[in-house]
């Protein structure tokens, strides 16, 4: 991911179609909603200070000069002197303010502004939710704060804190901030770098950076990298854009999935194989877990065109075999593959398409021959039973039809009926289908196939 010379002008203009926009009080509200004004507000103690009278300027233009010297509410501004105007003037080519809209100068305004009443001593480097909208509704645009350098989103320093007020407090800073992208982002976090350096190297930066999609990344931190390129015994610069695009992109969905809103199951990633979205195994017991592997440590970072969710692994693409071991629902499937030296067949290239027997499944199997479990079955019993699961081919739910179809057991073909769900061979129910892997899919069912 390059570090960019942003067009600053087209990003502003940008906001216009990709953000909701918080709506500002008229002049005609006025009748209808009296404003309580304070007499030492921010609004008021900005406007004492000739540092700030731009800002004030801005505020008024779009009419939030009113909201933060209400009563009833606290705020945290990091205001914006003179001179980061002035900069951010000639940086858009812009002759004054009444060249940037009012609603794109309303959200870079709001996106200075955080709920709350924070002294200098209260913040801490991190993620802070601003007031600006952000593309989803009830979610709002974030800012990171690195106080080890006290800059905001690598861009603005704090460089005057605590100036108080009656509804609050203010923190000059000496650029202006704008509201970032998911690209963006991870540039600004440090935490990042390995991650930036990757998505570089694979060229993908351009495709976070769209502001016509939205995108949910779960971003691994450096440690994750270092441990990732550690097991593979590589570099980052051994490892080659096509090596680099399939495993970033499995970090990577569509849409905006903010972790409220984040359930226990699979969900297709940006990642293909066989024009299909690889599938992620997200557990959330006791905190949200990625193919029973990576933590998220962090999550909801707000950007124009997504979100971010912060892991501490780098997850892979999943083979058939490693969507069984990742699932605790198939640790007997995975003992029987096991033991019938079936892996290293499975984790081939495929496709294959493994209709997958839970372990209630197998339970009732043993109960059925009145064994006590797999430890009864050999491996020559094993093969011929696993096999008749798979079949030889990536065959989505979508591409099913009433048919007999092969199986890598010579000796067994799959009747296949869709009139009512998926059944096989009568009486066996798909319960869950298309979890796509690497090399192929699978579809979990509720009675083991017998030959």
């Amino acid at each position: 991911m390059k570090t960019k010379k942003i067009n600053l002008w087209m990003m502003l203009l940008a906001l216009m179609l990709s953000v909701s926009f918080v709506a500002c009080n008229d002049d005609d509200d006025n009748d209808e909603k009296m404003v309580e004004e304070m007499q030492n507000s921010i609004t008021d103690v900005a406007a004492g200070d000739e540092n700030f009278s731009i800002l004030v300027q801005a505020l008024k233009k779009v009419g939030l000069d009113d909201d933060l010297a209400a009563s009833g509410s606290m705020f945290t501004v990091f205001a914006p002197t003179n001179a980061a105007f002035v900069a951010l003037l000639e940086e858009l080519d812009a002759d004054g303010l009444d060249d940037i809209p009012n609603d794109v100068l309303t959200s870079v305004l709001l996106y200075h502004v955080v709920s709350g009443n924070k002294m200098a001593s209260q913040v801490t480097t991190g993620y802070y939710s601003s007031l600006s909208a952000g593309p989803e509704e009830g979610y709002t645009l974030s800012f990171y704060i690195d106080m080890s350098s006290a800059m905001i989103n690598n861009r603005a320093k704090i460089i005057q804190t605590d100036i108080k007020a009656d509804n609050g407090v203010i923190h000059a800073i000496d650029k202006v901030i704008l509201p970032m992208s998911i690209t963006d982002h991870a540039i600004a976090n440090p935490s990042f770098a390995s991650l930036v350096a990757a998505v570089t190297k694979a060229e993908l930066a351009s495709a976070l950076d769209d502001d016509q999609s939205l995108f949910t990344v779960f971003a691994p931190v450096n440690d994750a990298f270092t441990t990732f390129l550690a097991n593979l015994g590589v570099e980052l610069a051994d490892l080659t854009k096509d090596d680099l695009t399939p495993i970033l992109l499995y970090h990577a969905l569509s849409g905006f999935i903010p972790a409220a809103d984040v359930t226990s199951g699979y969900f297709p990633t940006l990642s293909q194989a066989f024009n299909q979205g690889i599938s992620v195994k997200a557990d959330v017991n006791g905190g949200v877990m990625l193919n029973a592997e990576s933590k998220v440590i962090a999550t909801d970072v707000v950007a124009t065109n997504g979100v971010i969710h912060a892991i501490d692994m780098v997850i892979t693409p999943p083979t058939v075999v490693d969507i069984a071991i990742d699932n605790a629902d198939f640790s007997i499937l995975v003992e029987a593959v096991v033991k019938a030296e079936l892996a290293t067949t499975l984790s081939g290239d495929g496709p294959f398409t493994v209709f997958a027997p839970t372990n209630t499944a197998f339970e009732a199997l043993f109960q059925a021959l009145q064994i006590s479990g797999i430890n009864d079955l050999t491996k020559e019993d094993l093969t011929p039973i696993l096999l008749a699961h798979v079949v030889s081919a990536n065959a989505v739910s979508s591409g099913l039809t009433n048919s007999s179809v092969p199986t890598l057991n010579p000796q067994k073909n799959l009747t296949i009926n869709i009139d009512n769900g998926v059944t096989i061979d009568g009486n066996i129910k798909v319960i869950l289908a298309d979890i796509q892997g690497k090399n192929g899919v699978v579809h979990v069912i509720d009675k083991v196939i017998i030959p």
